[in-house]
């Protein structure tokens, strides 16, 4: 959350901008952006969290970000921060992408974010699930296609982006000099095995603010970027 506030607030505009968050569930990121002074509307699939979310005080509202029911360039930032890596088909996440464009004003940013391919490897070197056969069957099926499948064990059906990809499918949305950002950086890991395994919990530490320092410290390494769980893909809506 802390490295997902700090990238998003180097692209936003000033607030009281309008901020569309699509797949928002119960409103983590609206909490910090309506404190901040945007002005947020939240569009999910699931019931459950727009209740949630609207009994929270937000503006939230069914929809599937294939197919948005707002109108075109109406807001000033889309952000796409959970329905891409549910989207296993390419066509459904250049749609969502293409959604999130047409929401958006020209000059406008549109920030998605996406479950890094390595991520289910490092995951379970840390629980040490990686030597069950099931786990690593599903994790060298994940290196190779993207996809977890339905039906597995252990996590949703999902994709599983690299940087590159992640960006050429910003890119095909038709947006504009796409830059992605790891990040939990690259040794994310190490600190869940060490959370998994002394039953500490590592937020304000020392090991928690040195992981965080390595995430920043990798921002200018590109060969790093596939080290970290997650990605963040900023890219401004063309003219």
């Amino acid at each position: 959350m802390i490295r997902t506030q700090e990238l998003l607030r180097r692209h936003l505009p000033v607030a009281p901008a309008r901020i569309i968050d699509i797949g928002a569930g119960p409103g983590a990121h609206a909490r910090w952006l309506t404190k901040d002074g945007y002005d947020v509307d939240l569009i999910d699939p699931v019931p459950r969290h727009v209740e949630e979310a609207t009994a929270a005080g937000f503006r939230s509202a069914l929809g599937d970000a294939r197919a948005l029911t707002a109108d075109d360039d109406s807001y000033d930032v889309a952000l796409v921060l959970g329905p891409l890596y549910h989207l296993i088909e390419h066509g459904d996440r250049i749609r969502a992408l293409r959604e999130a464009a047409r929401v958006v004003r020209p000059g406008g940013i549109v920030a998605a974010a996406a479950i890094g391919r390595y991520a289910s490897l490092f995951e379970h070197v840390a629980t040490t699930m990686l030597t069950v056969d099931r786990v690593r069957d599903a994790v060298a099926d994940i290196l190779v296609s993207g996809i977890h499948e339905p039906g597995r064990k252990g996590f949703t059906s999902a994709y599983f982006h690299t940087g590159e990809s992640l960006a050429a499918e910003m890119s095909e949305a038709g947006l504009d000099a796409p830059h992605v950002y790891g990040i939990e950086g690259p040794v994310w890991a190490a600190l869940k095995a060490t959370e998994q395994h002394t039953g500490e919990r590592l937020a304000e530490s020392k090991m928690f603010d040195a992981a965080l320092t390595a995430a920043r410290l990798a921002e200018p390494h590109p060969d790093l970027l596939a080290a970290s769980s997650h990605m963040l893909g900023a890219a401004t809506v063309s003219p």
